[in-house]
């Protein structure tokens, strides 16, 4: 038996539907409990136990995969499309063999998109809590058909939001660098050119050294009054300091947010002082579905990593 450790909360959440198949790979998981990462320490005590790793959103570090190399450890998979938190290069110099599973929640995260685009421009989540206080609001919303949504970001779920956009009505401006083909009726653009016409932004893009912190102060003199963002990609996209005073002034009228720099969001964050906000918990591409065919394709990596075929 090859013993894994699985550090990725939505599929530890269905670990009993993967249990058939960890039995006919052999395979012994072991899941701890986890609420968005493990930290560096306990995955340095924990990780050279281990024949394989299954990575979540884990500080995958050098340091981590050294001290599993000099233990147990042969082969990982990080789960999902994110690997800002991977260090793939000491992968490489401990011949660790360790792959992702991209192009699997396109349009998962992308219908969360929407739902926070709609939420953000009806004020329909802050209904929602008012009435539950006991009280009948009738806040007055915006029509989103002509409006202009800026896309950070054009890969797969980039691509299903810009696709759901336009069936709203929306007109869309598009950022990515490195896209190899601009979805048709997309106004392509060198970020952050054109920003200022948007009425929302939505950040789906890679956290990288080039995009940490692409929404800072440069920004705010670009913006649109009153605009909405959104973001379903990495927390560490937005300088949260600088959101927090473009919400005090109003320039940003209001952000969902499924990610944050630090997670879980802190209790005394001051985020969580405006109404006009939406909070997710990094769940977005967190449906029954998407889980689980994301999670065969990892133990099916895994099982290659492995057992060599």
């Amino acid at each position: 038996m090859k013993k894994i450790l699985l550090t990725c909360p939505p599929m530890i959440g269905q670990l009993a539907r993967f249990r058939e198949r960890f039995d006919e790979y052999g395979f012994e998981v072991t899941a701890p409990e986890v609420v968005q990462t493990l930290s560096e320490d306990k995955l340095i005590e924990m990780v050279p136990s281990y024949d394989g790793w299954i990575i979540g959103d884990d500080p995958a570090t050098a340091a981590v995969f050294t001290a599993g190399r000099a233990g147990r450890l042969r082969a990982a998979v990080k789960w999902g499309v994110g690997v800002d938190n991977v260090d793939f290069k000491a992968c490489e110099r401990l011949e660790i063999p360790i792959k992702n599973t991209p192009g699997m929640f396109g349009a998962e995260v992308a219908d969360l998109a929407i739902c926070y685009l709609i939420g953000l421009a009806r004020d329909a989540f802050f209904i929602d809590r008012e009435i539950r206080e006991g009280r009948w609001p009738k806040p007055s919303g915006i029509s989103l058909l002509g409006r202009t949504v800026g896309v950070v970001g054009l890969g797969d779920i980039g691509g299903n939001i810009v696709r759901r956009c336009l069936a709203l009505g929306l007109k869309v401006i598009g950022w990515d660098p490195v896209v190899k083909s601009v979805p048709e009726h997309v106004t392509h653009r060198l970020w952050p050119e054109g920003i200022g016409e948007c009425d929302f932004i939505i950040f789906a893009c890679a956290l990288t050294p080039a995009t940490e912190h692409m929404f800072d102060d440069g920004l705010l003199n670009k913006l649109k009054f009153g605009v909405r963002l959104i973001n379903v990609s990495r927390g560490g996209l937005l300088n949260e300091a600088v959101l927090v005073k473009a919400l005090k002034s109003g320039l940003v009228l209001g952000a969902a947010l499924d990610v944050f720099e630090s997670e879980p969001l802190h209790k005394c964050h001051e985020l969580r002082n405006f109404q006009q906000c939406i909070f997710g918990s990094h769940n977005a591409s967190n449906t029954a579905d998407a889980v689980e065919r994301t999670s065969f394709l990892a133990l099916d990596i895994m099982k290659s990593h492995l057992h060599g075929d």
